[in-house]
């Protein structure tokens, strides 16, 4: 895929702010905080940059320019295992848009475009765990019964944050107890297969940002590890190796796009990119050897990302399962 100038433009822009703002450190100590993000940096990226207007149409305040867009700030993110409300954001505006409910939309996308308002999302394929849950602002809920939009802080709404593997995700459950809520208007059952299509090309743009990262970094780290007098990346056998990492993580990179544009299912991308990043990860791990599993090393975290990752919004094997009954293939 060959992306415009302007997105090249935004990529750098991301990149740049993440160098200076997310490292190791500063990843380390936003999920310790109270929210699991550096609420500061997320502002500066929707002020500066307008991240969470990308996928915004301009009538609600939005950039208007789309996924591939967001697609670009995803894969930094994944880069940087940045934890910030991006990914809520954007399934949270897709579905919004995808219902088509005007009032609704007129009254929340131009918080969600700015950043203000945190919209979390909870539906069948995020397995009863609510992304960003304890943190929103708004909660849409998609039943059989319609998309219902839900005050978090309403009687009746118990949110409790859970701990996950990845520390770099925020999760809650949610429970529902005679609470109001408003009903949103719209074909659900289309605006709940284009948020499944979404999250899995959203999710797919991370792990290749991740799977990229932690591949680069293993590579640098081999060029310093010495064992027999000579660095590990001079044998032939773990050059081979990295050179099957690289093509698989270029591999994943080519199923992401091609999703984003219609080429393959959205399933495909998630599924392929899942088993690749975690792959990498697992790599990076025994070439990184005993240093890889201590709290100061950061593969431990791409690790977790990428057996987070591949879990959330559906395993491989249930995407595999699901690409098989559609091509009347029996398992």
């Amino acid at each position: 895929m060959t992306f415009t100038e302007e997105q090249e433009q935004l990529r750098g822009a991301v990149a740049t702010l993440l160098a200076k703002r997310s490292d190791s450190a500063a990843v380390r100590k936003a999920v310790e905080s109270d929210r699991g993000y550096d609420a500061d940096l997320w502002q500066t990226m929707c002020e500066q940059i307008g991240v969470a207007a990308l996928a915004v149409p301009e009538e609600y305040d939005g950039a208007g320019a789309g996924l591939e867009e967001a697609f670009v700030v995803l894969e930094e993110l994944g880069r940087r295992l940045t934890p910030s409300p991006m990914l809520s954001s954007v399934l949270a505006s897709q579905l919004l848009l995808a219902l088509g409910d005007a009032e609704a939309n007129a009254r929340l996308l131009p918080g969600i475009a700015a950043g203000t308002t945190i919209a979390a999302v909870s539906w069948a394929g995020s397995d009863g765990y609510v992304l960003d849950g304890d943190n929103a602002d708004v909660l849409l809920a998609v039943t059989e019964a319609g998309v219902l939009e839900v005050d978090p802080n309403a009687p009746g709404v118990t949110r409790t944050r859970i701990a996950a593997m990845d520390p770099t995700r925020r999760f809650a459950t949610v429970e529902f107890d005679e609470s109001t809520a408003r009903r949103l208007s719209g074909d659900v059952s289309a605006a709940a297969a284009r948020l499944r299509d979404v999250a899995s090309i959203a999710l797919a743009a991370e792990q290749v940002g991740g799977a990229a990262r932690v591949l680069e970094l293993t590579v640098e780290y081999s060029k310093v590890r010495e064992q027999f007098g000579r660095p590990i990346g001079s044998f032939q056998a773990l050059k081979h190796r990295m050179a099957d990492l690289h093509v698989l993580v270029e591999a994943a990179r080519s199923a992401a796009y091609a999703a984003l544009h219609g080429s393959i299912s959205p399933s495909v991308a998630k599924a392929y990119c899942s088993e690749a990043f975690f792959a990498v990860a697992a790599e990076a791990i025994q070439l990184h050897g005993g240093i890889a599993i201590t709290w100061e090393h950061d593969a431990h975290l791409y690790f977790k990302r990428a057996h987070g990752s591949a879990a959330l919004f559906g395993s491989p094997a249930e995407h595999i399962s699901t690409m098989a009954a559609l091509a009347g293939i029996e398992e």
